[in-house]
């Protein structure tokens, strides 16, 4: 579906559904590679960190982002399992998808986080099976950094269903970035930190949610799941016309920005449902109300008038304040943050910023998730060194912003020979078949 595909990439939170996928034996990956095992270093060193990210693992199928993909997952999970050169195994965020439910369908029917994260745990059975087999086994150690979609999933909730599992938090919920132990010039984060409409924000909607760290990008994503789930109607209803405020006020012409994504969005969003309506039912993180489309959209009295928003109120005044409250290195410019918020390769300027190009930054490697789209970049950082980005794609069922699907890093560290270099490799697995889509290399 192109429509929600390419709204992806405004919420870096969405794709379409239904890609139907052959399985395929867990002892039989094929590679365009000269038939090389991407789990092979060829030696008995046992070295190799494996990152995966954006598997959107739901609690119901029939709205799950990743269905299809799902016996293709669990196959790779148990070929990585069975290599002897894996160390770790990195998810790199939204692992466990409380994001993309549609809007009138209460997340947790009545219940609570942990029965949700079970019934996430039932209903990809297989998956959370074949990790849990490689937890259990202890050969190699899985290590989980939390995403925006999984923002809210605490720490005991991920031990639930993951027991064993090591999660590397930050003291801040919903973030995290880890270096392999020895490894201190490599960073692996989902990257929503960086990102206006997904980074946790504990500063908004504290008298309506109090404790409430949930972004704008958590709205989005509820709207736009029940948008795929109703077939892309038809627009409905109206969107009132915002212009430019008269004030000459900063945060005036702020929030005019953020109301033109939100204009954009909600005419892409397209629901049956009138935007006065109460359809967003709630009843996670603080949050206890029903809330319509209104209530997140920016209004105006009269056109230049003062321009004000319900749910939300103040964002665009308190992302520097938020930024520093998620322990964001190198602050982004507010007007940068909300007009670059849909591009991906906003975050890939982000890593060379917030960690090549940062003078208190000595790493190298930095892989995110979180855009959906799998690349590989090399740049010069602030001393004048190679450094690699990799973003680790994603494992969602149709993903039409990007020529792959169901992708993977895996950096094999340098031996102690001088002329040996640290190997950043980027696959896709599709169709039974493990495929190199890019690699670099550096000498840490």
């Amino acid at each position: 579906m192109k429509k929600s595909g390419r709204l992806l990439v405004l919420l870096l939170a969405l794709s379409s559904l239904a890609l139907v996928l052959s399985c395929q034996s867990s002892s039989s990956l094929k590679s365009v590679d000269q038939g090389l095992n991407p789990f092979d270093n060829g030696t008995s060193e046992r070295n190799m960190i494996v990152v995966m990210s954006d598997m959107h693992l739901g609690a119901d199928l029939s709205y799950a982002e990743c269905k299809e993909n799902l016996k293709p997952l669990e196959n790779l999970l148990l070929e990585i399992k069975a290599s002897p050169s894996v160390k770790e195994l990195v998810i790199a965020g939204d692992l466990l998808d409380e994001w993309f439910v549609p809007a009138p369908v209460d997340t947790y029917q009545g219940s609570d986080q942990a029965d949700f994260v079970r019934r996430i745990a039932l209903a990809n059975k297989g998956v959370i099976d074949a990790f849990n087999s490689i937890i259990n086994e202890k050969k190699i150690l899985v290590t989980y950094v939390p995403g925006n979609h999984d923002l809210t999933v605490t720490e005991s909730s991920v031990e639930l269903i993951l027991p064993g599992i090591h999660q590397q938090r930050d003291k801040e919920q919903g973030l995290g970035t880890y270096s392999p132990v020895g490894y201190p010039s490599i960073a692996i984060e989902h990257g929503h930190r960086y990102n206006f409409f997904c980074a946790p924000d504990p500063i908004s909607n504290q008298d309506i949610a109090p404790g409430t760290i949930s972004p704008p990008g958590y709205f989005f994503t509820r709207i736009a799941a029940l948008h795929v789930l109703q077939g892309s109607p038809e627009l409905t209803d109206t969107l009132p016309v915002i212009t430019p405020s008269a004030s000459s006020s900063e945060s005036q012409k702020l929030l005019y920005a953020y109301s033109k994504i939100w204009e954009w969005a909600i005419n892409y969003l397209t629901v049956e449902n009138k935007f006065d309506e109460d359809f967003i039912v709630t009843n996670v993180d603080g949050f206890t109300g029903n809330y319509s489309i209104n209530d997140l959209l920016p209004y105006q009295s009269v056109a230049g008038g003062v321009i004000d928003v319900n749910l939300f109120k103040g964002i665009q005044d308190s992302w520097y304040q938020r930024q520093a409250l998620n322990r964001v290195p190198v602050p982004i410019p507010t007007i940068r943050a909300i007009t670059t918020s849909a591009s991906e390769d906003e975050l890939a300027q982000q890593a060379k910023i917030q960690y090549f190009e940062n003078p208190n930054s000595d790493v190298r490697i930095v892989v995110f998730g979180h855009t959906h789209v799998a690349k590989m970049e090399s740049s010069l950082d602030h001393r004048g060194l190679k450094s690699i980005y990799a973003n680790s794609g994603t494992w969602i069922d149709h993903n039409t912003i990007s020529p792959t699907k169901m992708e993977f890093v895996v950096i094999t560290p340098q031996s102690k020979d001088p002329s040996s270099e640290t190997t950043v490799k980027l696959y896709n697995y599709n169709d039974e078949v493990v495929s190199e889509i890019a690699v670099d290399s550096l000498r840490l």
